[in-house]
């Protein structure tokens, strides 16, 4: 990656700067005249994505996530407007897809579910239910009035592992729209935002991770003023007995998903996409682009174990 303070200049007016944030790897891509230009604009949003994170984050005792679940069962926590707001729009998501999306999936005991190379066993399928008896969506209690937020349960956690990268590359999009960057990308590890076009008129063209090479896209999309969104078992997973596992866990059975190797979702907002990714995931090939095929600017891309390709009723890949 670059250090913190270089900007790559990709071709006449494009301008990119990659670093580590959220801990995964971000790229923003601005258009503008000359590199300081773009430096002001690009460290003006990593200074948005950092201040997200802070409110986000599980890793540090004092965010507003740590101090939600820190007083599960025990009394509400007054946090910021958008954190209640991003909260109630993720329950909105839990309920559209029956709870395969559900940010008190945190609740899962990280001990048993490392997904490393040293996993050398699933638990078994009673273990693991109980490991997933404190995920419910319904057991997160907001009152948006006065933006509290309570876990009902003692021992409940939530998370914003499936959306608030989404989120994050959202509010920067918007941030650098607002300081009159007409045309660029922001990419949080594959959560991808795109708006405008490239200098000389043309869309941005991206690229969907092959799951078995993923510097090696299978294939391509032109996109302006979208979003994309992947989640799949090449990023994170435990190789037991010869079978790959993916660290996408079933909320209600507590068991890794199988069957699919990546989804990718493409929207106009990049948080709904990597919010309905693993959701997809976990319903699976058939429940999952029934749901999508009935939503409105929404489009999926699926690549089963089998390396057999699905896709919406309403894309088009070249």
């Amino acid at each position: 990656m670059l250090p913190e303070n270089d900007i790559a200049c990709l071709s006449d007016q494009v301008f990119r700067k990659v670093l580590k944030l959220m801990g995964n790897r971000f790229e923003l891509t601005v258009v503008c005249e000359n590199e300081q230009e773009a430096a002001a604009h690009i460290h003006a949003a990593i200074a948005e994505i950092r201040r997200i994170e802070s409110l986000l984050t599980t890793f540090h005792e004092e965010s507003q996530t740590s101090l939600i679940n820190r007083n599960a069962g025990i009394r509400p926590v007054q946090v910021d407007k958008e954190v209640c707001d991003l909260i109630i729009r993720a329950g909105k998501i839990s309920s559209l897809t029956q709870g395969a999306f559900d940010l008190s999936y945190g609740s899962v005991d990280k001990s048993l579910w490392n997904f490393d190379q040293h996993m050398t066993a699933l638990p078994d399928p009673e273990t693991a239910r109980k490991m997933v008896r404190l995920i419910d969506y319904r057991n997160i209690w907001v009152n948006p009035a006065a933006n509290e937020v309570m876990l009902r349960e003692k021992g409940m956690r939530i998370g914003f592992g499936g959306i608030g990268k989404g989120y994050a590359a959202e509010c920067a999009k918007a941030l650098l729209r607002k300081r009159g960057v007409q045309s660029g990308i922001v990419n949080a590890a594959g959560d991808l935002t795109a708006w405008g076009t490239q200098p000389g008129g043309k869309p941005w063209t991206v690229g969907i991770a092959d799951p078995d090479s993923t510097h090696h896209p299978f294939s391509y999309l032109n996109i302006s003023d979208q979003a994309i969104a992947t989640s799949g078992n090449y990023e994170k997973y435990a190789i037991i007995n010869g079978k790959k596992y993916s660290h996408t866990i079933d909320p209600k059975t507590g068991l890794p998903v199988t069957g699919i190797k990546s989804v990718s979702i493409i929207s106009t907002n990049a948080e709904i996409a990597d919010a309905m990714a693993t959701p997809v995931m976990i319903m699976g090939i058939r429940a999952g682009l029934n749901m999508i095929n009935q939503m409105k600017q929404i489009a999926c891309i699926i690549i089963d174990d089998q390396h057999q390709l699905f896709t919406s009723d309403n894309i088009q890949l070249r």
